[in-house]
């Protein structure tokens, strides 16, 4: 079957609705930004009530920001890694370090602004751990993956097509590069790598970041090879 994705900006990353026989939605976006979300159904013809499941590919308050209303809006299970799982369901205010120069500023001017940010709390229903967590069961061919190393909890979610949705495990458009590449923002940049082997071995033809346009996975094999 045919799947169809949507790019829904919710904030300053990204979103993807994401329609095959079923429909999920990745990331959640930042807080405040359901209305933008519900819009985006209007434009599609889309109930939100389709959306059967939201996956959060990590903890960070620009992903997980409006998840608790757009779960309620939709009435979709929530799925997250069980390493944060925390700051949905506490708050939890989650960073990551910056491993270029320009990823070091980059906090350090964040940080002037993270006290602002208020993560609404929700429940998690469907908890990922390391093991492959497949999609079938939502009407989606595919499957999510855990791909450690911008964060301990991160996740990807990777189409049988080849299309991987992989937070950000790569970024690709201003403010935080200005080509696709490798995360400037990372806990772990020895395990982004890994992770992203483990999704070229898995069949990685097109990159969707949460920053930026997608893009074909030849600028990450460049990156790493």
């Amino acid at each position: 079957m045919t799947v169809r994705i949507h790019k829904v900006p919710l904030g300053p990353d990204n979103s993807y609705i994401v329609r095959g026989e079923g429909t999920i939605l990745i990331d959640g976006g930042a807080p405040k930004k359901a209305g933008r979300f519900v819009s985006a159904c209007e434009k599609l013809s889309l109930k939100p009530e389709a959306v059967g499941l939201i996956v959060l590919t990590h903890g960070h308050w620009d992903h997980i920001g409006s998840a608790a209303e757009i779960k309620e809006i939709t009435g979709a299970k929530i799925a997250m890694h069980g390493e944060e799982k925390d700051c949905l369901e506490k708050s939890r205010m989650l960073t990551p370090p910056g491993v270029t120069v320009w990823g070091k500023l980059f906090m350090r001017i964040m940080a002037l602004f993270l006290p602002l940010i208020h993560i609404p709390k929700s429940t998690v229903d469907v908890v990922l751990d390391d093991e492959e967590r497949s999609l079938a069961d939502y009407g989606i061919s595919g499957r999510i993956l855990s791909t450690p190393g911008h964060s301990k909890g991160s996740v990807s979610v990777l189409l049988n097509t080849g299309d991987a949705f992989v937070g950000d495990l790569a970024m690709s458009g201003f403010p935080l590069r200005f080509t696709p590449g490798l995360p400037i923002l990372a806990e772990n940049m020895e395990e982004v790598r890994k992770s992203w082997k483990r999704l070229l071995a898995k069949g990685t033809k097109h990159v969707y970041p949460a920053h930026g346009k997608p893009f074909s996975v030849d600028a990450i094999k460049n990156a790493l090879f």
